[in-house]
């Protein structure tokens, strides 16, 4: 299924469970994504934050008021399962040796929703839009620097977008 370089995990149905086996490199890019998503929703928790703006959004947008107290009542439980969520990738990450995931179904919903929030912050660091064509943006950012940033975060944000599209074929299978 790949070796400790590639990344080319695919998520399959195997009875009521969904298994991958995942590169080392494909599980330090999900622990590390998974952790900075729970880093961002504790200490990094900041309402000024654009990130943290699309993925708390305000429910009311016109009526700043009803918006703070919706908000009141709903963001500890919402912040609460995003953290659930990413922990749920944390937990069920292999060691670096082994490389084989299996979630049950509650599981695997957790990571689908675990990894939008993930790509959705990502999207907003890297000032994606509903227009931009990925394949043209890390096309450009290849061209411009090979080595930069950008070009890894921009292959990062590609690869969650493949494993999410991976476990949810599976979960429709």
């Amino acid at each position: 299924m790949g070796d400790g370089g590639s990344l080319v995990s695919t998520f399959r149905r195997h009875g009521d469970h969904y298994v991958a086996r995942l590169a080392p490199d494909e599980v330090r890019v999900l622990r590390k994504v998974a952790a900075e998503v729970v880093g961002l929703l504790t200490e990094g928790f900041d309402h000024s934050d654009p990130v943290v703006g699309r993925l708390f959004p305000d429910i009311y947008p016109q009526d700043p008021v009803d918006s703070a107290e919706f908000r009141q009542y709903t963001e500890g439980d919402l912040k609460t399962g995003k953290i659930d969520q990413a922990g749920a990738i944390l937990a069920a990450l292999p060691d670096d040796t082994d490389g084989r995931v299996r979630l049950d179904a509650e599981a695997a919903e957790a990571w689908l929703r675990a990894l939008n929030d993930a790509r959705l912050a990502m999207g907003v660091r890297l000032e994606l839009t509903d227009d931009t064509d990925l394949t043209s943006e890390l096309d450009e950012a290849v061209l411009e620097d090979p080595g930069s940033t950008r070009v890894f975060q921009l292959s990062v944000y590609a690869y969650l977008g493949y494993v999410q599209e991976s476990l949810l074929n599976a979960l429709l299978d």
